[in-house]
């Protein structure tokens, strides 16, 4: 990466660019999934509990990129808007895991919509090599990353 005198490059930095990319995704998104009373956040939440039920706060605010203080705010407001359920008990341990409710289920099959129209429209000018590329170049920066703070 070539250095400016007084800091990064920012026409040749792939932090930058890549920081644009997710910062335009994420307009993106909000902008999609705002008519459907969503957010980023929301509709992480939602996706998470879909695929992977029972998670913890923790882990739930992991997966959508926030605070666990954050994600309990949102999950109280799920609970409270009926979009999902959590035991008035920790079945084991603090964790009071949150499951989606039929609600829930059909808020998420809207907003799955909306984000899919988002994610075909980044793709829409690469080909599937391409977009091969990308996802395995974008996995090993993830897992260079990731090992280095190891």
């Amino acid at each position: 990466m070539r250095q400016a005198r007084e800091g990064i490059d920012l026409d040749t930095s792939l932090g930058y660019l890549l920081k644009e990319a997710s910062s335009a995704l994420r307009t993106a998104m909000e902008a999609v999934l705002r008519p459907l009373g969503m957010t980023v956040t929301h509709y992480a939440c939602l996706e998470l509990l879909a695929q992977r039920p029972g998670l913890s706060n923790s882990d739930l605010a992991r997966g959508a990129f926030v605070t666990r203080q954050s994600m309990n705010v949102l999950l109280q407001t799920l609970e409270r808007d009926g979009y999902v359920t959590r035991p008035t008990e920790a079945p084991v341990g603090k964790a009071l895991p949150a499951t989606l409710t039929p609600a829930g289920r059909r808020s998420l099959a809207q907003a799955t919509v909306a984000v899919r129209s988002v994610e075909q429209r980044m793709v829409a000018d690469l080909t599937d090599r391409d977009e091969a590329d990308v996802r395995r170049i974008l996995s090993s920066i993830v897992a260079s990353l990731t090992r280095s703070m190891s």
